[in-house]
């Protein structure tokens, strides 16, 4: 007999198969969709108490079929068309070998007409086997917005009319970079939850990181792919020394590296020597390369700061942004001294992509910090602190400008 986390783990892998051999037969994205969904809550309430059947890709894509045919012969009903209703196939065969449904799908639901929220929660959705609700949780807001998101969504595909087919060569190393960025920012939601009580949405990660398996399966060759898997992998590793017990936040410095998950980080680190060995270089491979050095390091002390600033130099000429503009000059000052990072940062919080950003004041606290500076230090974790949305990330702000308060004058 399975238990329900077992049954929740083999849903959610047949779910996007289940959807591809449904949209194929039909070609009907919104409704198969929504067919499968009920298949797989009718799995997830029979399957724990009558076991799994021997065929469960082949229950589901039944069931599913079987809720789309009825659903279809209603609105058939309603136009007078039940005849054609009743010249309905049975339900569609699971597809050949080769047939790659989770990637179409995955393309499917980062089309370039939907917005990248509808994105996210589409393939969570779809590909991902998440309900509205757990989505909505996840992310912390309304189910009806979530539900509206993935409804728009699925309007759109349809109006584009867009197929149940991989995108023609020419399109697909752009759709492919438009999966790559949403499983990123799901990764990221989860590991650094930009608001709520929580510093990580661990069903977030380990959604995304689970996807990003899929994709790797199917495109091992691609060197972007494999690079956001072990950025992924080489990032995830830490997370069972970033939090205190107290649940909060504690920074690479201080974290007890016996904590972090070895096995990992060397398949992390496995994953990107080969990408960076065969592939060409992207902005995922130079991340994860980032992370890999810092995880290889057996004390913070050891960290070789000099490979970072080359690594986050190539990475600033090649995917400009401004949090890799925040984190190499983190580096500059680790190489270079504080004061270094200091003029570079405040060249760098003029640009209008970080003016006001929490991130610039809690960099330049740090720097104010190594610079031995600390009455300006803890006036600038205060005002970090009060710029996040994030409980914890405030928690920690406000305890790093605790530490460094000014003495009371006399």
């Amino acid at each position: 007999m399975s238990t329900p986390a077992e049954v929740e783990g083999l849903l959610r892998e047949l779910s996007p198969q289940v959807l591809g051999a449904l949209v194929r037969r039909y070609g009907d994205f919104d409704g198969c969709e929504d067919a499968v969904q009920e298949a797989l809550l009718a799995a997830a309430r029979q399957w724990p108490a009558e076991g799994t059947p021997a065929n469960p890709k082949g229950w589901l894509t039944t069931v599913a079929a079987r809720r789309w045919i009825e659903r279809w012969r209603q609105e058939a009903a309603r136009r007078r068309r039940e005849e054609t209703a009743a010249a309905l196939a049975p339900p569609p065969a699971e597809p050949g070998p080769g047939v790659d449904d989770t990637l179409t799908l995955l393309l499917l639901c980062c089309h370039p007409s939907l917005t990248q929220a509808s994105q996210v929660a589409l393939t969570l959705r779809a590909v991902g086997g998440l309900t509205t609700a757990e989505i909505a949780r996840a992310f912390l807001v309304p189910e009806a917005t979530v539900a509206q998101r993935i409804s728009r969504a699925k309007q759109r595909i349809k109006a584009s009319g867009a197929g149940f087919r991989l995108p023609a060569e020419a399109e697909r190393s752009e759709r492919l970079a438009a999966v790559l960025k949403v499983l990123y920012l799901i990764f990221n939601e989860g590991y650094t939850a930009s608001s709520g009580t929580a510093l990580h949405r661990v069903e977030l990660t380990g959604e995304a990181i689970r996807l990003t398996r899929q994709l790797h399966a199917r495109l091992p060759d691609d060197g972007e792919v494999a690079g956001l898997l072990a950025l992924m992998l080489l990032t995830d590793a830490r997370r069972p020394a970033r939090t205190g017990p107290d649940g909060a936040l504690v920074p690479l410095a201080e974290q007890d590296r016996s904590r972090w998950d070895a096995q990992a980080i060397a398949e992390g680190v496995a994953l990107i020597t080969r990408a960076l060995a065969s592939a060409p270089i992207g902005p995922y491979q130079l991340q994860a390369a980032i992370a890999a050095v810092h995880d290889e390091a057996a004390r913070y002390e050891d960290t070789d700061w000099d490979q970072i600033l080359g690594l986050y130099e190539l990475l600033d000429r090649l995917a400009p942004g401004p949090i890799v503009t925040l984190n190499r000059i983190v580096a500059v000052a680790m190489v270079h001294g504080p004061e270094a990072g200091l003029r570079q940062l405040a060249a760098a919080a003029a640009e209008p992509a970080l003016a006001g950003h929490h991130r610039v004041d809690a960099v330049r606290a740090h720097l104010l910090e190594l610079a031995g500076d600390h009455e300006a230090a803890h006036a600038a974790y205060r005002l970090a602190a009060r710029r996040t949305l994030s409980l914890a990330e405030q928690r920690y702000l406000e305890s790093r400008a605790a530490r460094l308060r000014p003495p009371a004058r006399a």
